[in-house]
């Protein structure tokens, strides 16, 4: 007996739905194009084209793993509610059917996929090598500076980080938060599902949060790639990167706003106050952002839909789900904290920091004799 996984009802209008707003966001796109020649100049410069192909594979390969993850998760839906189905049905979306093998050895059908895969690559390698110059320019000279001068595309993410952080700061500590937040979440994470295939509804939490911190650094490589131009002043894409351009913005610590309110004004020139000032701030960031965190976590399954009834979205956010609150009860409490610290100080505190330097003009929130956030 197999199930046969049926479309939603409603698939066909999501997808028309998405297909509109593409459209409109490519007509946009298009409009506001101001200087095509400047666009296509950054686009087809050779060390570029890795950030190019980003753009494209990254949205395909993500949604690729959600349909596959969508599909898997309507079958373990139909398995879980028919028990007798689960003890015969072939743990695939696709189910067993006579004549196909029931294992397969690595070799040679894996081994062989792998080495397909290793001569195309290799293939493209040669070709781009052989129809792109590599990006070599002449011999450095102290007395003439490139602008504006970037890092290789791999590390454009870290250079725009710069903008927001201590430069020890962006290119120590956040790199190496990062880093070991990648290789302890692993044993912080208390879920013995899905591994091994895609899912959603068994790892909601999880896929929410490294897709976010993922397409957050594709987001700052594409800044630095596309947005930062001389100066590393900010131009929009399609704009003309004006090497006479200058930017009269007054970048402004938090204490400085703040010290403009009446009876703060010792925060101006007391730095023992806007030390403490800022600590309490980003102790306060860190207190309120763990209780949304934790939050987050006993949360369901979000549909849009809940949106459109505000008593939906209540019962959404007052309603723990009950499979992540028993995940949460069999998390001990070293790897709650561990997973608390590496996603505030990466997942949100960033996003954040980087929201205050662009709208409110911010420059740090911390600011001591040491160090500055």
């Amino acid at each position: 007996m197999s199930a046969i996984v049926q479309p939603q009802p409603g698939s066909r209008r999501n997808k028309l739905i998405g297909l509109g707003v593409a459209v409109v966001l490519l007509g946009l796109f298009i409009y506001s194009v101001q200087d095509w020649h400047q666009l296509w100049k950054i686009v087809s410069a050779p060390d570029n084209v890795p950030i190019v192909a980003m753009l494209f594979l990254v949205p395909f390969f993500t949604w690729l793993g959600i349909r596959q993850a969508v599909v898997n998760d309507r079958l373990i839906g139909e398995l879980e509610s028919e028990p007798q189905l689960a003890k015969t049905h072939h743990r695939k979306a696709e189910p067993w059917r006579p004549g196909w093998a029931r294992e397969l050895h690595v070799w040679p059908y894996l081994v062989r996929i792998e080495f397909l895969a290793a001569v195309i690559v290799t293939v493209v390698l040669y070709v781009w090598s052989i129809t792109l110059n590599a990006p070599l320019e002449e011999p450095s000279n102290p007395n003439l500076t490139m602008n504006p001068s970037k890092a290789p595309w791999y590390f454009l993410g870290l250079q725009e980080m710069l903008v927001y952080f201590d430069p020890w700061i962006a290119g120590v500590v956040m790199p190496s938060i990062i880093m070991i937040g990648l290789m302890v979440f692993p044993y912080v994470d208390s879920n013995p599902l899905g591994n091994g295939y895609y899912t959603i509804k068994q790892r909601r939490f999880a896929v929410a949060m490294f897709g976010w911190g993922f397409l957050m650094w594709i987001l700052l490589i594409f800044i630095g790639t596309f947005i930062r131009g001389p100066g590393w002043i900010w131009f929009w894409p399609g704009q003309t990167w004006d090497h006479n351009t200058v930017v009269f913005d007054r970048n402004r610590d938090l204490h400085e706003i703040v010290a403009g309110i009446p009876g703060f004004g010792f925060l101006a020139t007391n730095w023992i106050a806007k030390m403490i000032f800022g600590g309490i701030v980003v102790g306060t960031f860190y207190i309120v952002a763990g209780l949304f965190f934790h939050w987050l976590m006993k949360r369901g399954p979000f549909k849009f839909s809940y949106l459109k009834s505000p008593k939906k979205f209540l019962e959404w956010a007052k309603i723990p789900d009950s499979f992540e609150t028993k995940l949460l009860a069999n998390t001990s409490l070293l790897q709650y904290l561990t997973f608390q610290f590496f996603a505030i100080s990466v997942l949100l505190a960033l996003p954040v920091k980087l929201f205050l330097r662009l709208v409110f003009t911010i420059k740090y929130v911390w600011v001591t004799p040491w160090f500055n956030v």
